[in-house]
């Protein structure tokens, strides 16, 4: 019995590590409007795993989460972007619209998938924090592009932290997809 009692010690001290762990990972990582994301990300050819970690860096999964620059919503769209996308899919659009996870997360699909199409993936995730003619006028910049194409050092360190933070975000959400 008494050489039971350690063994019992250590199995249950490693049962409360994993539910902390498995708690912690799920307060951190969280998978909410996973419809919506999927919906999407087929819907313009995404991966469910980037939406989620740039929902994750930019609001942490809060609807109603606004920027100090004015950013609205779930994946952060500013209001003049998301006029812009509601003109190219010929939709109507008030602003109180990016408060719905419905409205915001097809929006920002649609804005990353064009970024895609203009960017390599990096410089699309810098394009998504800093804007489009940012990244353009960085690429156009010996100091920060050799090739035009590709950024050797993003001049921004919010930026620089961003796509950092997503990158590693995309991989603990790819877990959860597979």
């Amino acid at each position: 019995m008494k050489k039971l009692i350690p063994i019992v010690g250590i199995v249950l001290t490693m049962t409360v590590c994993l539910v902390i762990n498995f708690l912690m990972y799920n307060l951190y990582y969280p998978l909410k409007y996973q419809s919506q994301i999927i919906l999407y990300a087929e819907e313009y050819q995404l991966d469910e795993a980037l939406i989620c970690a740039i929902i994750n860096t930019e609001s942490s999964f809060e609807e109603t989460a606004v920027s100090n620059k004015g950013a609205i919503g779930l994946m952060q769209i500013m209001p003049s972007t998301a006029k812009a996308i509601s003109e190219a899919l010929d939709e109507n659009f008030d602003v109180e619209q990016l408060f719905s996870a419905e409205t915001n997360i097809k929006y920002g699909c649609y804005y990353l998938s064009l970024l895609l199409k203009q960017f390599e993936f990096e410089e699309a995730l810098c394009a998504y924090n800093a804007g489009p003619s940012k990244v353009r006028g960085w690429l156009k910049n010996s100091e920060y592009s050799s090739d035009g194409q590709h950024l050797n050092s993003i001049p921004y360190s919010e930026t620089r932290n961003y796509v950092e933070k997503v990158k590693k975000n995309i991989k603990f959400y790819q877990n959860k997809f597979n």
